[in-house]
């Protein structure tokens, strides 16, 4: 069954925000309480840009967040959708309508880029890593954030669904940004997806309402693993 973009372009997936603030709402922290996201912001803190660029901001939560905790660095969030840029702008980033094949900044503009579960999106995505490239100051840190295949893997397979194979992944994402970069690091994250029948059909229908309807009821509260890698690349 198809599922995500195969079913939905993502500019209506993303038009409003109510689907990616549901899936985003049944995730919990690994055992060790440290998120991907924790570990984007103190990747960035070592880093210690005076710039950075955020592609596919979504509603701005973790722009907002490393604009808090990176005083220093001058943020601008960035996404296709023009009510994504809106909430963000209300947060009080910088955001702006941007598509990510098609960069409109200088060349060597930004001393960090981050693309946070959005790669697997684009259209081109060796258009958009050749934009972040060359929108990158050399010696500056590109990083991006993806889920793996397996992700949420035992809900899928509940719902009858396969798993979800994307081209940007744990698996595939390290031979993606080795075309365009030197150096390429990986962080693996295993957050925890816990939700009730009701939210784990919430976050189903957020992909395709039919999966949704084909997981069977449950009662209580069930995990379900995920499947996360934070690469950095220079």
């Amino acid at each position: 069954m198809p599922i995500g973009n195969e079913r939905q372009s993502v500019r209506e997936q993303y038009g409003r925000e109510t689907g990616l603030t549901t899936r985003m709402s049944i995730w919990q922290p690994p055992a060790d309480g440290i998120t991907p996201q924790d570990i984007a912001v103190e990747i960035l803190r070592a880093a210690d840009p005076k710039s950075l660029l955020e592609i596919g901001c979504g509603t701005g939560l973790l722009a907002e967040r490393i604009s808090r905790e990176l005083p220093g660095t001058d943020v601008l969030a960035t996404d296709q959708s023009e009510r994504m840029v809106e909430l963000t702008a209300e947060r009080g980033v910088a955001a702006q309508v941007v598509d990510a094949d098609d960069l409109p900044f200088d060349d060597d503009r930004f001393e960090a880029v981050l693309a946070a579960w959005m790669l697997y999106h684009v259209p081109d995505l060796d258009r958009t890593l050749a934009g972040v490239r060359r929108v990158l100051r050399p010696g500056g840190s590109f990083v991006a954030i993806t889920n793996g295949d397996h992700h949420a893997g035992g809900l899928l397979a509940a719902a009858g669904a396969p798993l979800l194979i994307t081209q940007f992944s744990s698996e595939n994402g390290e031979a993606a940004l080795r075309r365009h970069f030197d150096r390429v690091e990986a962080c693996e994250v295993t957050p925890l997806a816990v939700a009730d029948h009701q939210r784990a059909q919430e976050y189903l229908a957020s992909f395709d309402a039919e999966l949704a309807a084909n997981l069977p009821p449950y009662e209580g509260e069930r995990s379900y693993p995920g499947a996360v890698t934070l690469f950095t690349a220079r």
